[in-house]
């Protein structure tokens, strides 16, 4: 038995919240059902202590939008009408800023504008795809369904970027820390360790006045480097800002051995979700091409999908254009050419999301794997090599000494 935090809506519109000890999250939505409760959030500890785990305002802005559609799709799934589903909604958010952005949402709908109209009154939060959903939502009256997809979608996108920010740290922790015991060593060990063969005037061994004089050279002339370090990263960045520049890095990226891979099979995922998504609420193909399209995060991959939408134009169907971009993994066109050929096209999508994002998941675990070991060994060879160099010193002393 456990205790799981709550909060529900009760049938006059107001919220609830408390604690129920239950064996699980199931038993204790069913619970709530029972006593006439609809469940918005059920979880072993509070609802706003999810966000404490996000570092950046823009992880944080995606995973209120996430909570949000969660939260609206149950509502509107319980039958509760959708001007008090957002009331409810702006309750639950625990940011102010969030809340606000709710909050403007129901006050344009009020003022006679759409759903899709008033969510893009906010394109910070609510992107294309997220609109252009909504709009085919209302103007079929499926709105719930839409929802439900967009919640999916949302979620599934959320966990793939965290699996993929979580298998980075590790490496770049372990490369940031052994950079800094390097430095360390060479300005404050090694210049203390010189001084002794200064005052015995003993002749150095060759590794060690090597040793020596990238110490130096490090002490003299290292806030040059990382001056120059620190303005040639900057200038890199302003490149990258431009579309040249931005061409060029994500066509760059793509060619990196195993890493490479792995972007281009999180880019095929997040593409077929989208597509997924859109054609399953009837948005037009040629519309959603441009709105998966500028989801992507690869110019690269993002700018071949205009040659398929023109594709689509002439009748050659998606998966004959999109083989012919090569940007693609070949299975993604097979893959469409089954969808076509039964007329199941959004099914296809979907499990074409769901194969890549198992391959995307893969192929990190592959980069990671074969990278933690290069940087321990490159390390281990730097500071080995320092330590050896000050070994070998020492034993020069002791063979004078004698």
């Amino acid at each position: 038995m456990a205790s799981f935090h709550f909060k529900a809506v009760a049938a006059d519109g107001k919220l609830r919240s408390g604690t129920v000890t239950a064996q699980t999250e199931k038993g204790v939505a069913g619970e709530l059902r029972k006593q006439g409760l609809i469940p918005v959030y059920v979880g072993l500890r509070p609802q706003k202590s999810l966000d404490f785990r996000l570092p950046t305002f823009a992880r944080s802005r995606r995973r209120d939008v996430l909570f949000f559609t969660q939260e609206l799709s149950t509502l509107l799934n319980a039958g509760v009408p959708l001007d008090r589903a957002l009331s409810i909604s702006s309750q639950l958010t625990e940011k102010a800023g969030f809340r606000f952005v709710v909050e403007d949402v129901l006050r344009v709908l009020k003022g006679g504008k759409s759903l899709a109209d008033s969510l893009a009154t906010h394109p910070e939060c609510f992107g294309d795809l997220y609109v252009n959903m909504v709009r085919a939502g209302e103007a079929s009256g499926a709105l719930q369904a839409v929802f439900e997809r967009l919640a999916e979608f949302e979620r599934t996108r959320d966990d793939l970027r965290n699996y993929i920010i979580g298998s980075m740290i590790y490496p770049g922790l372990l490369a940031l820390v052994g950079l800094g015991s390097i430095l360390l060593l060479m300005y404050y060990v090694v210049p203390r360790f010189a001084s002794v063969f200064e005052e015995s005037r003993l002749r150095m061994p060759l590794p060690t006045q090597i040793l020596l004089e990238v110490s130096r050279f490090l002490r003299a002339w290292g806030w040059i480097g990382l001056t120059g370090a620190a303005a040639a990263a900057f200038a890199m960045q302003l490149y990258i800002r431009s579309s040249a520049g931005r061409w060029w890095w994500d066509g760059f990226r793509l060619r990196i051995p195993l890493l490479g891979d792995a972007l281009r099979k999180a880019e095929t995922s997040r593409f077929a979700r989208a597509m997924a998504t859109l054609v399953a609420n009837s948005v037009p193909l040629v519309q959603s091409l441009g709105i998966a399209g500028r989801i992507l995060n690869n110019r690269r991959i993002a700018g071949s999908l205009e040659a398929v939408a023109q594709g689509v134009k002439r009748g050659e169907g998606i998966a004959t254009p999109l083989r012919r971009t090569g940007q693609f993994p070949a299975l993604a066109a097979h893959l469409l050419s089954v969808g076509e050929e039964t007329g199941r096209l959004d099914q296809m999508f979907t499990r074409m999301a769901d194969i890549y994002e198992n391959d995307t998941r893969t192929a990190i675990k592959r980069f990671t794997t074969l990278f933690e070991p290069l940087i321990i060994l490159v390390m281990g060879v730097l500071i080995g090599a320092l330590i050896l160099s000050m070994l070998v010193a020492i034993t020069s002393i002791n063979e004078v000494a004698v």
